[in-house]
Order: C-alpha cells, then sequence, then structure tokens
C-alpha cells in the first residue's frame, strides 16, 4: 500500500471557482504542468485561481481547493498512471499513451511523495505563485485531523467546520397588521 492524494470537498465553492470541479473522492496530482510556458496574464479568471490553489483530479481533469491523503492498492496506483496517461492524450496533445505514460508516472510519484510523510485523513492544501524569474513557486500546508471520536469526525473525517449552526427555539409573534398601522 502507498498513500495518495484524494480530492474532497467540504463545501460547494470548488463548482463555482474553477472552470471545471473535481469530483469528491478522485485521485489527484498537483497539476502544475497545466502552468508552464503560460504567461499569467493569458489566463482567465478561473485559470487564475486553478493555478493558486487547484490540485488536479486525474479523471475529471478538473480541480479541487483541498485533498486528503488516503491509502491505495498497488493496481490503484497503476490505473492512476495509466488513467493521467490518457489524459496527457485527449487534453495536451501526447502522441500516444506509451509516449504520456513516463510524464504521468512522474506526477503520481510526486503526489506519493507529497503524502509520503503524513497520515491518512491529513489535508492538504496548495499554493503556487510565480517567482521573480518566472519559475512556478508551491506551498503545501497540511491540515490534522483530531481522534476519530471529535464532533463532525464522520461528515469531515475528524476535521472541525468553519462554521457550526444549532437550532434555536424563539418565542416570536409578529402582528402583521399592526406593522400596517390597522387593527
Amino acid at each position: 500500500m502507498t498513500r495518495l492524494p484524494r480530492t474532497i470537498r467540504l463545501d460547494p465553492s470548488d463548482k463555482h471557482i474553477f472552470a471545471t470541479a473535481a469530483e469528491p473522492g478522485e485521485w489527484a496530482v498537483p497539476g502544475t504542468f497545466l502552468f508552464w510556458d503560460r504567461p499569467a496574464d493569458s489566463l482567465s479568471r478561473k485559470e487564475a485561481i486553478a493555478f493558486r490553489s487547484g490540485f488536479l483530479g486525474v479523471a475529471s481533469f478538473g480541480h479541487s481547493t483541498l485533498v486528503t491523503v488516503q491509502e491505495a492498492r498497488p493496481d490503484e496506483r497503476a490505473t492512476m498512471v495509466e488513467t493521467l496517461a490518457g489524459q496527457f492524450v485527449a487534453y495536451l496533445g501526447a502522441p500516444s499513451i506509451d509516449i504520456a505514460r513516463p510524464a504521468a508516472e512522474q506526477e503520481v510519484a510526486l503526489a506519493e511523495s507529497l503524502c509520503a510523510d503524513h497520515g491518512i485523513g491529513t489535508l492538504i492544501a496548495l499554493h503556487r505563485k510565480r517567482g521573480d524569474d518566472g519559475d512556478i513557486r508551491e506551498q503545501f500546508r497540511t491540515l490534522r485531523p483530531r481522534d476519530e471520536t471529535a464532533f463532525s469526525a464522520t461528515h469531515l473525517m475528524g476535521h472541525d467546520r468553519a462554521f457550526q449552526f444549532f437550532e434555536e427555539e424563539v418565542e416570536d409573534h409578529v402582528d402583521l397588521f399592526q406593522l400596517r398601522g390597522q387593527d
């Protein structure tokens, strides 16, 4: 078994901020290769957001703000490489899967290395920017889950919500006729 990143969606924002949002649960790679040799001013607003903070879902070729570290069997990893090689042919013009496979293997190995030192369920966020020299710089941030007994462990895999809502009963009576000035 190895550890690889899977997309996760904690709220619906990815559907709105990216041109194509990755589906939750897809295997993912950083996907920085999509932005090589592309000047910042050539990116649309949604592409710029994907550049700054998007992991690339392998199956959909869509983006996700967050990934979670998950275990992967050798056959799942091999399928991930083959799927990504196929996407290189379909979306990026690679001449064949055989030619694309080594690049896909490198990208999956990079994703694997990001997860190697993190526990299962760790969330990873990505921030990219261009340096003064034009090179792309990446920073990865992690958030480790609390223990499995923590509040909301089933929904957010142990991570806290940004907001929590509580129901309250409020005694409130509004007389609409009185508000209009009529009895």
